[in-house]
């Protein structure tokens, strides 16, 4: 049976206190007591009165944490009493869990029901499964189950369509009603406009929403059809929910969406989208924020979208692509936005695993230098790859701006594209070289006292050598490749910059023979390993033609400066 100890979920939580810095304390803290979950984000908003909150962990952690957190603020929250912007039903208004990894959207909802069962019996607070976790169709949509809200909720308990999946049908005056569920990764997401009309935002919001306005006549009155239901027209983007909302903390109307998928609607299409609609309305939009977390990939490609409106290159550096996206979406309009934040990726990494790439050039020279054999010869090699490939990427970018080149913009953007990708793999390699060797220490290490374990020893001592020989060979392959780039810009690129691919290509071809003695060293001590012979018989033609292409581009970059 499935244990999944190492799955992960994500779990974000929203709760009906956006002011009470003491309350929402008490709640995460109930959180972080739970082994096994790791708190990411609490994201207050003073003029909805709700917190998104956003942890993540194992399944089993997780929806312990989540109970505690629903128990906690039921306990604290008085929806008697509350008031806020944003459409709510209970103490914990919606609860929904997303599978990151090692786990499927089906079992991420038997873990949805175990929590809400939990929930309705335990607590007394009526629970509804929405989305994927729905028991009806009617159900899926969390904007469906919300209607009415709070106030309306006393009398739409006791439909027999509106019947709670867990708990009794009573309604709870003072924890409300929670929806427990299970979606794909959302983004919460409110685009700012230069206007203090909700009617207006709310016509934005029309305009772009998936499920669009009610169809009106010629004199106002709502269309309906035979069964006597409103038409409705479909608005311009799928996946997409919105509304328009007055927010007092800033002073501004603003468009609050949920971007349920954005892969169907990226960020920056629906940003721009947005501007669009608020333009033909006569309003600006001035900004926008993040909501939680956002994954990387969403920031990335926006980052390239926009570069790809100015015609400037997109094969830059990871954290400059971040940089474009925040200033063109605005996000730092009302507050600060820090990527290290609000990022999910970077919100996961391990902060305590040190890594060789993290270092100053200084620090990586003095622990290569220093008394221990890792780092070595196999992480060196691959950085002086990291340095051949950068130095292409880098007469690609300037090539892609230079003036009177603009109609070649496109040509050199992909070239700096693919050096981006020779890096960032290299990168890796960098580090990974010196985890291989620690395998190898690892295996050594192993008890031999039995035959049993003499045998389970040998075999992971030449498992890891194995892996210790495709590292650097990953590593030549890889260098290999960037002598085509090279090529291409001293043949191209900017004539001013030839020389500088010239020494990319001999960095190139350093790595390559470094990586290559690398692997001979490993494979000396394997012998009839028919995966091994393969790999040398590689390493061999790669080494013997890189002298080649070194010489061709060395000979080029030298003609191109007489």
């Amino acid at each position: 049976m499935k244990d999944f100890k190492d799955a992960i979920i994500e779990c974000v939580p929203n709760f009906s206190e956006g002011r009470n810095m003491d309350i929402i304390r008490q709640i995460t803290d109930e959180i972080e007591r739970v082994e096994g979950v790791r708190l990411l984000d609490v994201d207050p908003g003073k003029a909805t009165n709700r917190t998104v909150v956003t942890f993540v962990g194992n399944p089993h952690a997780v929806i312990e944490a989540a109970f505690q957190a629903i128990k906690k603020a039921g306990e604290l929250i008085d929806m008697r009493t509350h008031k806020g912007e944003h459409p709510r039903m209970g103490a914990t208004d919606v609860c929904p869990l997303i599978p990151i990894s090692g786990i499927t959207i089906e079992e991420t909802v038997v873990f949805a029901q175990q929590l809400g069962k939990r929930v309705g019996e335990e607590l007394y607070i009526p629970v509804y499964h929405y989305e994927y976790a729905a028991s009806a169709a009617h159900r899926k949509n969390l904007a469906d189950i919300r209607s009415g809200e709070y106030e309306g909720f006393a009398a739409k308990i006791l439909r027999p369509e509106w019947l709670p999946d867990h708990g009794r049908p009573v309604f709870n005056e003072r924890s409300g009603a929670t929806v427990i569920g299970v979606r794909d990764f959302l983004i919460a997401y409110n685009i700012n406009l230069n206007t203090t009309s909700t009617r207006r935002a709310n016509a934005v919001a029309f305009d772009i929403r998936e499920k669009g306005r009610q169809k009106k006549d010629d004199n106002g009155k709502v269309v309906k059809d035979a069964a006597g239901e409103p038409v409705w027209e479909p608005g311009i983007l799928k996946s997409v929910k919105a509304i328009g909302w007055f927010i007092e903390e800033y002073g501004i109307a603003q468009i609050s969406v949920n971007l349920t998928n954005m892969y169907v609607t990226p960020l920056h299409v629906l940003f721009d989208k947005a501007c669009e609609r608020a333009a033909a309305r006569g309003m600006l939009v001035t900004g926008s924020e993040l909501v939680g977390l956002v994954p990387l990939e969403a920031m990335l490609e926006a980052g390239k979208y926009f570069l790809r409106k100015q015609q400037r290159s997109l094969g830059i550096g990871e954290a400059e692509l971040v940089r474009i996206a925040v200033k063109s979406l605005g996000l730092d309009e009302l507050s600060p936005f820090d990527p290290q934040k609000k990022i999910i990726e970077y919100r996961l990494r391990d902060t305590n695993v040190k890594k060789l790439v993290d270092l100053s050039l200084d620090r990586f020279a003095q622990q290569t230098a220093g008394e221990t054999p890792a780092p070595g010869g196999g992480s060196v090699a691959a950085y002086c790859g990291v340095l051949g490939a950068a130095l292409g990427t880098m007469v690609a970018n300037l090539s892609a701006n230079k003036k009177g080149w603009d109609d070649r913009w496109q040509e050199f953007s992909d070239y700096a594209e693919q050096g981006q990708e020779l890096m960032k793999e290299l990168l890796h390699l960098v580090d990974e070289d010196t985890n291989a060797y620690n395998h190898i220490l690892a295996a050594y290490g192993l008890p031999k006292s039995t035959d049993t374990e003499k045998a389970a020893r040998k075999a992971a001592i030449d498992a890891a050598t194995v892996y210790a020989i495709k590292v650097p060979f990953r590593t030549m392959e890889l260098a290999y490749k960037s002598f085509d780039l090279s090529r291409a810009m001293v043949e191209k690129g900017n004539p001013n910059c030839a020389s500088d691919a010239g020494v990319g290509a001999l960095c190139a071809h350093t790595a390559v023979k470094a990586a290559y003695l690398n692997v001979m060293t490993n494979a000396k001590g394997l012998k009839d390993n028919a995966e091994l012979q393969e790999i040398i018989e590689k390493a061999e033609k790669i080494n013997a033609q890189a002298d080649i292409k070194e010489h061709e581009v060395w000979r080029l970059a030298l003609d191109k400066m007489k």
